[in-house]
């Protein structure tokens, strides 16, 4: 285990990602850059970007339940990697695309869906870095109370983004 000063530091780390994230990701939804043509192969990438999260998330889970630490470490690093990618091609295609407007007969599941999938991707920021860093340095009874919270929600923003994507796509311009 490390020292105090070293998880306080890890801790500073974690609220300041946990913040900039979601504010450097909305003010970034109100640029549009100029002259770039829209970036909209990306959506399907980054919709199987997130089903690709969710199937290591459960394959993580799988190897942790069978004793696989290397290979539940491996996976979870990866998840993360993933999340990163996705976040880096969703905010680049909103920077030369327009957002798209859902309508029809299901708009009011389609928007319970989507809201309810920003909102958890929002707090599954600091879920997942805690978990994280708890696991780093060696933490893993804490590490495991807080992988309760953030492992269900983590699996449910993965699996909305499908499935936000799925409902979205005909709508593609």
């Amino acid at each position: 285990m490390k020292n105090k000063t070293t998880k306080s530091k890890y801790q500073l780390w974690v609220n300041i990602v946990s913040v900039a994230i979601p504010v450097v990701v909305a003010l970034l939804f109100k640029v549009r850059l100029p002259n770039v043509e829209p970036l909209s192969f990306l959506p399907p990438i980054y919709a199987s970007i997130n089903g690709l999260t969710a199937l290591l998330l459960v394959s993580a889970l799988i190897a942790i339940k069978n004793k696989k630490r290397r290979v539940h470490e491996t996976l979870m690093k990866t998840a993360i990697t993933c999340s990163l990618l996705f976040l880096v091609m969703y905010v680049a295609y909103h920077m030369t695309s327009d957002s798209t407007s859902y309508e029809g007969p299901v708009a009011t599941l389609y928007y319970t869906i989507l809201i309810s999938h920003i909102l958890l991707s929002i707090i599954v920021i600091p879920l997942v870095l805690i978990s994280y860093v708890r696991a780093y340095l060696g933490e893993y009874s804490a590490h495991k109370k807080i992988v309760k919270f953030a492992y269900p929600v983590w699996l449910y923003v993965a699996v909305t983004g499908v499935i936000v994507y799925l409902m979205i796509s005909p709508y593609y311009i």
